[in-house]
């Protein structure tokens, strides 16, 4: 049965930064399949009971558009994919038409190659592509959902691409998402303005793979009472995503994430390092390896080794779905700030929260059950579709201003956030 019960019957716009690449590809892809009936919605939580008559936007409602800094049309994408075992074979024919329409919607994004704009202008410009976006396709409200390319750390007073889409979804009034370990609206620089914003918003770095499975280890060797002395791991992955984490700076993002996981559960980060290797032949495909070693009764000295192999596009996609859904219904029903209540799908969630699996999604449940009474049209505005400021808020101004923070405080800050996050300037197209 499906969960979509809508409270009103809505249109609401998902905005993807990164729009062309693997994730978004086969999200849109996706999206159209189960509307269309094609396929389950496996994968996606939203379409379990427990998220029954929540007031959620159903599948057929949602319109995709975009950022992305490559020029591959979406149905080309698809076919690629399709190519490569990612999508079924003959699906990107069968939903050629919406694929079509979503690349429609997809606008150059930035900073560009030799950018002369500076950060408020560019900042202006990516706003009103959304805000454009929203109004011509009639929609009450717009989710920008960040799925590009990690970036590293940022360091110096520049605000990171991630961070600039982010002031962009600020400025047009949109909830954002961060599914990547880019600092995005984490940013000290944009903290002032998100929590005046009076806008939901969630984040960060998806969790799909092998943090997902330490998410479930770590408590359970805590709940039994079992030392942990090291635990090592390797991911091998290619694809976009591949070339991207080759970056030693992405790298250590994406890993940020991973060791807060263990930290959280078990108390302490154990011994041992997390690798990631770029294998170009492996595509969109993954594999992560963990070596666990630890101490049972009398100090017996024990190993548990786990192996996870999964298509990393698959896995996100209907998170994605998941998410756009949630933080949009949020929104319509008045929440805003840090969604502490979805960090079961982060690896660095925002907010106060647990970080065990199971603990994560009864949070997860307990945020179905405020929305199912929360009724419809409660949110904070319209979103971007009246196509002006934050209401009561007025613009984040870039690149200074108390709202954002000076530049000495963003130099300073962005080293201070280093240890949980990271990122790169200049977002070109998707975790591919």
């Amino acid at each position: 049965m499906s969960a979509e019960s809508s409270v009103s019957p809505s249109r609401v716009g998902v905005w993807l930064i990164g729009a062309r690449g693997s994730v978004a590809t086969t999200a849109v892809t996706g999206c159209a399949a189960v509307t269309a009936g094609l396929h389950p919605p496996t994968g996606m939580v939203t379409e379990t009971p427990a998220f029954a008559d929540c007031g959620l936007p159903p599948l057929s409602s949602l319109v995709f558009g975009g950022h992305d800094m490559v020029d591959c049309p979406l149905p080309k994408r698809a076919e690629a994919l399709a190519a490569g075992g990612v999508l079924p074979p003959g699906l990107p024919a069968a939903v050629t038409a919406e694929l079509a329409a979503a690349d429609r919607e997809i606008r150059l994004g930035g900073p560009l190659s030799g950018e002369t704009r500076d950060e408020d202008e560019l900042v202006e410009a990516l706003a009103s592509d959304i805000r454009d976006f929203t109004n011509r396709c009639g929609l009450d409200r717009t989710v920008v959902v960040n799925v590009a390319s990690t970036e590293p750390v940022p360091t110096g007073a520049q605000l990171p691409a991630s961070s600039l889409y982010a002031a962009a979804a600020l400025r047009a009034g949109c909830p954002y998402v961060n599914f990547t370990p880019s600092m995005g609206l984490h940013h000290p620089a944009l903290a002032s303005a998100a929590s005046a914003s009076g806008l939901p918003y969630a984040g960060r770095d998806g969790k799909t793979g092998q943090t997902l499975l330490r998410s479930v280890l770590g408590p359970m060797f805590a709940q039994r009472a079992l030392a942990v002395r090291a635990w090592s791991g390797t991911n091998l992955l290619g694809g976009g995503d591949g070339a991207a984490l080759a970056d030693p700076g992405a790298a250590a993002a994406k890993n940020a994430g991973k060791e807060r996981v263990l930290a959280d559960t078990l108390g302490g980060v154990p011994e041992g390092e997390t690798h990631i290797d770029d294998v170009p032949s492996l595509g969109d495909w993954k594999t992560a390896w963990d070596h666990i070693a630890f101490d049972g009764f009398l100090g017996t000295r024990m190993v548990l080794q786990t192996t996870w192999q999964g298509c990393d596009s698959s896995l996100a996609a209907p998170l994605i779905l998941d998410l756009a859904r949630l933080v949009a219904r949020a929104h319509e029903a008045g929440l805003s700030g840090p969604l502490s209540e979805l960090g079961f799908y982060f690896k660095d969630p925002v907010g106060e929260g647990p970080a065990a699996l199971g603990e994560q999604y009864a949070e997860l449940v307990g945020l179905a059950g405020r929305l199912r009474g929360a009724g419809a049209g409660a949110g904070v505005g319209s979103g971007a579709g009246d196509g002006g400021p934050l209401r009561g808020v007025g613009d984040p101004q870039l690149p200074s201003g108390e709202r954002l923070g000076s530049s000495d405080d963003r130099a300073a800050s962005s080293g201070e956030r280093a240890a949980s996050s990271g990122e790169r300037r200049g977002l070109s197209g998707e975790r591919r």
